[in-house]
């Protein structure tokens, strides 16, 4: 059964959000700050984060980047800021996902049941994968590029890369059709099943980390490249 750690210092909020998540399956855990909710996440062998931006002493975006220092948990962010600057930042700190405040319950679990689908952590709660999907599952290499989707794992010349879940599937969505041009909602649509002006550009930022972890160059990328005024693709492998 997957475990969610809720960080949040409103205790009706963490009561609403735990009520909900243990009726769908979770197990749940809180804090109510972020060092209660350090020692909780070293402690626990969590699968997903649900974390509040105003948190007492360390904010939620502040824990959002300490944590990803220590882990690639998957985490969802709760937000009362509804700009596409405060969205940008929350995935510049290493969000997988947000959602704003006031939020509806059934919204939050759906949200986390995707993002749980999307990690290894999540297995319990994956459906049954159908004989059509056996070719989506098959492990991908590109000149010095792996990635194997039922392990979510990736390597790049052999050594295993740590990326985030939405990382993951941004970059598996690309390295499936090598070569093709995709725009930044199209890649959310692939990768998370739905696309907004305000998280599409959020797609650059998720970019940026997976070329920083691949150990590629912006100018002279090896993977991942930048189509000007369309898009992003990884570069097919040449012999």
């Amino acid at each position: 059964m997957a475990t969610v750690l809720v960080v949040d210092d409103e205790a009706n909020i963490r009561d609403l959000v735990s009520l909900y998540l243990t009726a769908a399956g979770f197990t749940v855990e809180c804090a109510a700050d972020g060092q209660s909710a350090l020692e909780s996440l070293r402690r626990l062998d969590a699968d997903l984060v649900v974390l509040d931006i105003m948190l007492p002493g360390i904010d939620g975006t502040q824990l959002c980047a300490t944590i990803r220092t220590e882990s690639a948990v998957p985490i969802v962010m709760l937000t009362a800021r509804d700009t596409a600057a405060d969205k940008v930042a929350l995935l510049e700190a290493g969000a997988d996902d947000y959602i704003v405040k006031p939020f509806s319950p059934p919204e939050l679990v759906a949200r986390v049941r995707a993002v749980m689908r999307r990690t290894p952590g999540g297995a319990s709660i994956l459906p049954m994968h159908s004989p059509s999907a056996a070719a989506e599952d098959a492990p991908l290499s590109l000149g010095g590029l792996e990635l194997d989707p039922q392990t979510r794992e990736v390597r790049v010349d052999g050594e295993p890369v740590l990326l985030t879940a939405r990382e993951f599937d941004l970059l598996l969505a690309m390295a499936r059709r090598p070569g093709v041009v995709f725009s930044r909602e199209q890649l959310l649509e692939l990768a998370v099943g739905y696309a907004d002006y305000a998280e599409s550009r959020g797609v650059d930022v998720h970019i940026r980390h997976i070329r920083e972890k691949l150990g590629d160059d912006a100018s002279t990328p090896r993977f991942v490249e930048t189509v000007r005024g369309v898009g992003y693709r990884v570069r097919k492998a040449h012999p």
